[in-house]
């Protein structure tokens, strides 16, 4: 009697414990899969990228500037040609056969030529949802070869893309190339800038700091002083070119108090940090609108030169006008004031 109710037992009972180890299985690896690196090949390729950083250098930030401002040339929707071949250039740059970047191209269409954005991403840690961009855009206007503008924020920009490679912070990190920022087609749409961060809000990327690299590297030692343009808070910016400034909105006082502390630590070029009112000083602060009206943190680092240098947007603003070695020592702080927005 015993025995015939122990095989019924068994009959019954192994079948469904087999079944509810299974669905337990299953929802075990489910949610361990939550838990998992989307790409399973994050190590790895982490550890391949970190064979190619590199710290900032002059030599570094030299050849980016030679490559889009000599070889390549004016970049923008009138020759796609030239921005194409910058696109690729960049890419190319940041991507696994290089620093060792995937890249993440957007691609849209202004003004009946399709561009693209490129997103290089260094993935966080403990706080990988927090995202810190960091961005330039690499288009010129006509005419121009664009060396300040904005071909130094580009070179910055790959600098510290380098610098960091395969060096996770708490937060990610998303080196952003944008595309037409300075054409004037873009104003009846297709900015990059705005069309990365609508981008995001469509997916529903928590972006928590942004910080755009302008023209970084125009100086001068001239001893009189340079007025501070319309719209924005301060009497003047200090001695004519010998800064770089930090420039926000009232909401980002705290942001650029603490950008300037952490890059007068680093660099030995002067900082100041000043207020925009909103809606003025487009010139410098296009790219930053469209994060500020996403309610982003944005900081424009620049070195005013579209108040002050006689070759903005010209031909003559050409590789020889940039001083290299201030520009080597704001990138350096610029690496500073972005490891800071990475692991507060």
């Amino acid at each position: 009697m015993r025995e015939g109710f122990s095989i019924r037992f068994l009959i019954v009972a192994l079948p469904a414990g087999l079944l509810l180890s299974g669905i337990l299985a299953v929802l075990n690896t489910h949610f361990d899969q939550d838990k998992e690196v989307v790409d399973p090949n994050e190590r790895v390729r982490l550890e391949a990228a970190a064979l190619n950083r590199q710290p900032v250098s002059t030599a570094d930030l030299a050849n980016s500037l030679e490559i889009l401002t000599g070889r390549i040339g004016e970049r923008h929707l009138l020759v796609p040609e030239k921005l194409e071949s910058a696109a690729v250039w960049i890419e190319s740059t940041l991507g696994p056969g290089n620093i060792g970047y995937v890249v993440e191209r957007q691609v849209f269409e202004a003004n009946n030529v399709q561009v693209r954005n490129l997103i290089a991403e260094l993935p966080g840690k403990d706080r990988r949802d927090e995202i810190v961009v960091v961005a330039a855009h690499y288009d010129t206007v006509p005419g121009s070869p664009g060396a300040n503008s904005s071909g130094s924020g580009m070179a910055a920009l790959i600098s510290l893309a380098r610098a960091f490679a395969g060096d996770s912070q708490s937060r990610t990190i998303r080196f952003v190339a944008l595309v037409n920022e300075e054409s004037p087609e873009r104003e009846g749409g297709g900015a990059g800038g705005r069309e990365y961060v609508a981008a995001c809000r469509a997916k529903g990327d928590r972006i928590v700091a942004m910080i755009n690299l302008r023209s970084l590297g125009f100086y001068t030692d001239a001893s009189d002083t340079q007025k501070t343009p319309a719209g924005v808070e301060g009497e003047s910016f200090g001695p004519v070119g010998n800064f770089i400034a930090f420039i926000g909105e009232n909401d980002d006082r705290f942001m650029i108090d603490s950008a300037k502390t952490a890059f007068a630590a680093a660099s030995a070029v002067p900082v100041v940090g000043r207020i925009f009112a909103r809606g003025t000083a487009e010139e410098i602060q296009s790219v930053s609108e469209a994060f500020r009206e996403a309610g982003v943190h944005a900081l424009v680092a620049t070195d005013t030169a579209s108040f002050r240098y006689p070759h903005h947007h010209q031909a003559t603003d050409t590789l020889e006008k940039i001083d290299l070695k201030k520009l080597e020592s704001v990138t350096v702080g610029l690496k500073v004031v972005l490891d800071l927005r990475a692991n507060p």
